[in-house]
């Protein structure tokens, strides 16, 4: 249930979910808070007054009760529970003179028309379970088991073609458990490639076991692995799970495992890894729904154009090396027994085909997933990451890319990087005169590090406050304790030792700095030579669709702050969310949208920026905060000279 928060004295509203913690509101608001500990409760600075309604307020030691029986309250420590009222103190200066500041415009990416990308679909799956009651055969009816079962499907089922079968393995289990379930079975039947192809029977199961059909999508990530379970009978999703590659061990990103997989038994090692931690989540979501891994009846994934070889274990050595190309695209629909999954025998993996080396399936399973192979629209689709995707186009066309962004999104680079989990400063704002921060974390504990949207955070409102200038470097004549010279050249710091949950400080310093520009540079100049490549500009843009599990936690404004996202009508940009996973989830659903996956893949047509002079151009042009070309930021150039 949503509830509204009023901020005085700055006359901002907001709109949150009920439970939603107090600071992380006010920071999403652009409401400065005098903040240190993330939220932890120690610091004792982040004291707001509750004027009307209610918090659900957890013990905090640092409060006095005279401020709390006058209405006071920490907001890191305090939950929303009702529509609110809150004022937040003045902030004085060394002179006793109140500062005035003024909140920030910040924007989150809006889910509100995910329904109208997505579009609705059947619960029609590729397979389906048949109860059937078999005759038994007599001296009068002795035909072959097989042909007595053929029998039993075509019946009631006339403009049907005749099931086929492929397996000899069924063969010979089957005059068994018709005679052991009494000719009561239930048939797992897949549905024909194409429509007017016959469907194949893959396992015949004793008694009746329709009400147990499940599929289980698969995104399979460098790093993270996710599973979700569906009820094929109705298309719920049931259960869901996730957990860390363990090719990790063997390289943290996909060209050092290309590197690995050419060691003796490298290979090996690599699919045996990935086959585990797929297995890790197919046991965890069977557990928690009390059902058997021989439960499912077909699986789904996607993963980029390397991960998908190395389940398969096809050597994916000249994918790295020019003109980069793998082994196939269209992957074989595989036995998931065969490659060592947990599964039953006869359960089949489709893996979404990839278009090149370095756009995989899982970029074809979002494309599918948000439509853009139906609409007119001329839609830029990104996926930051390490490997940064990007496609443009519309029904008719489609341009792809991959641009190698770096690991700064993720953590990597960062001197205090890490990834996105409990202690990472996730929000960030900084007073314009004080330059004393405002720290959010994950879960609101001592910080530990800066993830991918802390980042974006802090570098834009280093920026707007000028504490960096526009090629990321410090302002060397600003006195303050926080600035100053360190390991890494000047660094800002963000929170000192005692606050800090590793008992040092945590900073950022002009490395850093560097190796983000050089990730949104690439990123930016990967968007600009795909429009480019086609005669069109940002201003020929219809929407702008951020996929991946990053996009939910970046605040536009910022974003487009810093050059990452290009500053265009905010209205056109959309969040899809993990396109990989929706996408496998539609298809394990509704049997014609997966049938569409053929027609996704051809119409994407990729470009080696690496190859591309221009790319480089734009590449460079972009190595400057938000970019070197002002006139195409026009909103950030008033905002900074505004400030």
């Amino acid at each position: 249930m949503k509830k509204s928060i009023h901020f005085q004295p700055d006359n901002v509203k907001i709109e949150v979910d009920e439970g939603e913690n107090l600071l992380t509101a006010a920071a999403k608001a652009g409401i400065y808070i005098n903040a240190f500990c993330g939220g932890d409760g120690v610091c004792g600075k982040c004291k707001v007054k509750i004027e009307a309604g209610e918090v659900v307020t957890e013990k905090a030691m640092t409060l006095r009760s005279a401020d709390q029986e006058a209405g006071y309250r920490l907001a890191c420590k305090s939950k929303v529970v009702s529509d609110l009222v809150v004022r937040i103190p003045e902030i004085k200066g060394a002179d006793g003179k109140a500062i005035s500041r003024k909140p920030k415009t910040t924007r989150a990416i809006s889910a509100r028309s995910l329904d109208a990308l997505i579009g609705d679909w059947k619960v029609e799956p590729p397979v389906e379970k048949r109860f059937l009651k078999l005759d038994p055969p007599t001296m009068d009816d002795n035909v072959p088991d097989l042909h007595r079962l053929l029998r039993a499907i075509k019946k009631g089922c006339y403009e049907c073609a005749e099931p086929t079968y492929d397996h000899p393995q069924l063969l010979q289990d089957l005059p068994f458990i018709l005679r052991e379930a009494n000719w009561e079975v239930t048939v797992i039947l897949l549905r024909g490639k194409r429509a007017e192809e016959p469907d194949r029977i893959i396992a015949v199961e004793p008694g009746n076991t329709t009400g147990r059909l499940y599929g289980l999508a698969l995104d399979i990530g460098t790093t993270t692995v996710c599973g979700v379970i569906v009820d094929l009978n109705n298309g719920k999703v049931l259960a869901e799970a996730s957990a860390y590659n363990e090719q990790i061990n063997h390289g943290e990103d996909v060209i050092s495992r290309i590197i690995y997989s050419q060691r003796p038994g490298g290979l090996k090692t690599l699919q045996e890894r990935v086959v585990r931690t797929i297995n890790q989540v197919i046991e965890t979501v069977c557990r928690n729904m009390v059902i058997s891994p021989s439960d499912i009846s077909y699986i789904m994934a996607a993963g980029n154009t390397i991960m998908s070889h190395l389940l398969l274990a096809l050597d994916p050595k000249y994918i790295r090396e020019s003109p980069y190309v793998p082994t196939c695209n269209q992957f074989p629909l595989t036995r998931a027994a065969a490659l060592g999954v947990y599964a039953h025998p006869s359960v089949r993996l489709f893996l979404y085909p990839s278009v090149a080396s370095y756009v995989g399936g899982d970029i074809t399973s979002g494309v599918h997933a948000c439509r853009m192979h139906q609409s007119p629209e001329l839609t830029l689709f990104i996926d930051i990451g390490t490997n940064g995707e990007i496609v443009i186009g519309n029904q008719e066309w489609m341009v792809c890319a991959a641009c190698s962004a770096g690991p700064a999104f993720e953590g990597g680079g960062i001197r205090h990087g890490m990834r996105a989990s409990a202690g990472a400063i996730e929000n960030f704002h900084i007073h314009p005169e004080t330059l004393e921060p405002m720290i959010v974390t994950i879960e609101q504990v001592k910080p530990r590090g800066i993830c991918g949207s802390g980042l974006i955070s802090i570098v834009s409102e280093l920026l707007e406050a000028k504490v960096i200038d526009q090629q990321g470097k410090f302002d060397r004549n600003r006195l303050h304790a926080r600035i100053r010279d360190g390991v890494d050249g000047y660094e800002y710091v963000l929170v000192w030792a005692k606050d800090a949950m590793a008992g040092e400080d945590i900073v950022i310093s002009e490395v850093d700095l560097d190796n983000l520009i050089r990730a949104k540079g690439a990123m930016y100049a990967g968007y600009q030579t795909l429009l480019e490549s086609v005669g069109m500009t940002f201003g020929d843009l219809d929407r702008v669709i951020l996929a991946g599990n990053f996009g939910a936690y970046i605040d536009l404004e910022r974003a487009i702050c810093i050059g990452l996202l290009p500053d265009i009508d905010r209205e056109k940009f959309y969040y899809l969310g993990n396109g990989s996973m929706l996408g496998c989830q539609i298809s394990l659903t509704d049997n014609d949208r997966f049938r569409e996956r053929t027609m996704v893949s051809s119409l994407m047509t990729n470009m080696e920026l690496s190859e591309n002079s221009e790319f480089m151009s734009h590449y460079m042009a972009a190595l400057f905060l938000p970019h070197t070309d002002m006139s195409l930021f026009p909103t950030v150039q008033a905002k900074l000279k505004e400030g």
